[in-house]
């Protein structure tokens, strides 16, 4: 059986250089659950564990079909109700809404998914597996860099990529997007390599 590698067939979407640079990212498809407050608390890691366990079902009910795929990094879009745009002006993280999201390929259907979902949830139980949704997101033309260290360092390193966008003639549109290339469980803080994207028009 082959196996589809979608680390390999994105590989241009998922890398990055340390200095800013402008991509045009094509649409794909997403798995995603939306919810709201802290990074890391009670409920960001409810839906994590549902979208996880809904993905890898996903994947096991593919394979099974002759259709293996490789699992890709997570991802998640953040935004918050203020009129700041930038994240250097955020409000405090309790306050902030978010989409995690894996993508999977393109032939995954609306149909395969639900059928993940009820068996996921069967075996489960989360509750948080019926806010997931199969989605198609378009991110198109963007400015990303690669922060390598601690989130929390990202306020350092954030602020150079949008005077990047401002210096170069474009504008951010919604959301900040980071990509998340290393699992926290094995990567110390110090190596964890986190693609940061903001999407941007032409001003």
């Amino acid at each position: 059986m082959s196996k589809l590698d979608l680390r390999k067939e994105l590989k241009q979407y998922y890398t990055a250089k340390t200095k800013p640079e402008i991509v045009d990212v094509p649409p794909g498809k997403f798995l995603t659950i939306v919810g709201r407050g802290e990074p890391g608390g009670e409920s960001y890691t409810a839906s994590l564990n549902a979208l996880y366990t809904v993905a890898y079902t996903l994947k096991f009910k593919e394979k099974a079909e002759g259709r293996d795929f490789t699992m890709m990094a997570l991802e998640g879009l953040w935004w918050w109700d203020s009129p700041a745009t930038k994240m250097v002006d955020a409000p405090p993280r309790s306050e902030w809404s978010w989409k995690s999201m894996i993508r999977v390929p393109d032939f995954v259907t609306e149909r395969v998914v639900e059928a993940a979902k009820r068996e996921a949830k069967a075996k489960k139980g989360f509750k948080e597996i019926d806010e997931i949704l199969l989605e198609t997101y378009h991110e198109g033309l963007s400015a990303q860099f690669m922060h390598v260290g601690p989130y929390s360092e990202e306020a350092v390193t954030v602020p150079k990529l949008h005077r990047f966008i401002e210096e170069n003639g474009y504008a951010l549109r919604p959301h900040h997007h980071e990509i998340y290339m290393s699992d926290p469980r094995r990567v110390p803080p110090e190596k964890w390599k986190t693609i940061i994207r903001q999407p941007v028009k032409k001003k």
